[in-house]
């Protein structure tokens, strides 16, 4: 874990090496990754059956290898234990309840000069989701993809996910038939990207693919963006606490490992203006660590990646967390608000004590598919739109044609295009 102190006189370079690490994938990735989709859009479900044989170890042979049958979808859910459906199904309408007031509005008006513009969104055809098997099988981001799409009106959903030695989690499955999906394959890695945006003989091409995985699973959507599009090249998970000494250190060390636990390049960050504080949090982890099931990778992400650095005062923190634009940014101070007006890039922000950032993994609402690698500097968490494009219109009669068409005219012909030119000039009898 590395200790940095504002007060430092090489405080500013190591925080620069801070923020350029990405903790992401290599040249040796993308290669893989090249390889393995150019296989699959040449031979198909040939290079889907013997990548995921490989791989998973598991055979595509019949139809229930390949795909799993809506009625197994439904017969998970059935059999959830009625807490846990309760569970799911409250994450569900909150999720759907946020997601619906992010819908955009058509726009349509006619302005002075009578040319009628607009506006209208619609929702695209297909839209795959990536849902991640073996090491991280999460019900929760399917219902966090899923969901934003239905809300859009995608008229047809579908699901990829890896199933080890054929082996399916039947929380993802019971997730799928809440949240409406229309097709689960069992298939994953950069091999189901692949199938998904060039598409295989079983398989239709989709026109987004969303959802988290690993690293080759974000490359393959990488070298995949323009065939189809993407919601963003996600890299390991991420979280910033920004916190004074009145925080109990026990709390703030469970905050740094709900990431920690994530993967072993996931990274753990703490700003605080109170070295006591700073160093019980340091000691409370390795107490924290010592009591998870998941202390093996969570161990592995703190030791390598964790960082926590004081400050000589909170005025320092927002600064610090702008250059680090963090995936998931927590505010535990008297007065969050105040420090989050001053935040520019962040993924999502929970303002207080009471709001650690595994509520909003799960049941908050806000969705929880977030930018990492500093990547908030310019992009934003998954939502409505990223399942719709918009299309603009234009209407002209003559009167409107005559009032705009010769400014038109003249810039055609600054520009050398007559053919520009002669197309409104015909029409204004010029």
């Amino acid at each position: 874990m590395l200790r940095l102190n504002s007060r430092d006189p090489g405080f500013e370079r190591a925080f620069r090496r801070l923020v350029a690490d990405r903790r992401e994938s290599d040249a040796d990735v993308s290669r893989d990754v090249e390889v393995i989709l150019s296989d699959v859009r040449n031979r198909g479900d040939a290079a889907l059956a013997d990548l995921t044989a490989r791989f998973d170890n598991h055979r595509l042979v019949a139809d229930e290898d390949w795909r799993v049958p809506a009625e197994v979808c439904h017969e998970a859910y059935e059999a959830l234990k009625p807490d846990l459906r309760a569970a799911l199904e409250l994450a569900a309408q909150r999720i759907r309840a946020f997601h619906e007031k992010q819908l955009p509005a058509n726009r349509d008006e006619t302005d002075a000069a009578g040319v009628r513009m607009g506006a209208v969104w619609r929702p695209v055809d297909a839209a795959g989701l990536y849902v991640p098997g073996g090491r991280a099988a999460y019900p929760s981001s399917l219902l966090m993809n899923a969901i934003p799409a239905k809300v859009a009106g995608v008229e047809r959903l579908v699901v990829v996910t890896p199933t080890p030695k054929g082996q399916i989690n039947p929380l993802v499955l019971a997730a799928a038939h809440l949240a409406g999906v229309d097709e689960v394959w069992r298939i994953g890695g950069a091999q189901a990207v692949a199938a998904l945006a060039y598409g295989t003989q079983r398989i239709a091409p989709v026109d987004v693919i969303t959802g988290p995985g690993n690293a080759w699973v974000a490359e393959a959507k990488r070298q995949l963006y323009g065939v189809v599009g993407i919601d963003m090249v996600a890299g390991p998970s991420e979280i910033l606490l920004i916190a004074d000494g009145k925080n109990d250190p026990e709390w703030t060390a469970a905050d740094l490992l709900s990431q920690a636990e994530h993967d072993p390049s996931a990274q753990s960050i703490l700003i605080t203006d109170d070295p006591v504080f700073a160093d019980t949090v340091a000691d409370r982890v390795g107490v924290e660590l010592a009591m998870l099931p998941t202390a093996r990778v969570a161990t592995e992400s703190w030791n390598t990646h964790g960082v926590i650095i004081e400050v000589a005062s909170m005025d320092e923190a927002p600064a610090l967390a702008n250059a680090l634009a963090a995936e998931h940014v927590q505010i535990a101070t008297d007065d969050p608000e105040a420090l989050f007006h001053q935040l520019r890039h962040a993924g999502s922000v929970f303002l207080g004590r009471m709001t650690p950032e595994a509520v909003g993994d799960y049941v908050a609402g806000p969705n929880h598919v977030l930018p990492t690698g500093r990547r908030a500097r310019f992009s934003s968490g998954l939502s409505v739109l990223d399942f719709m494009k918009r299309t603009s219109f234009i209407q002209l009669d003559e009167a409107a044609l005559k009032a705009v068409g010769p400014a038109a005219i003249e810039l055609a012909d600054a520009e050398g295009l007559t053919a520009h030119a002669r197309s409104i000039e015909i029409r204004l009898g010029i």
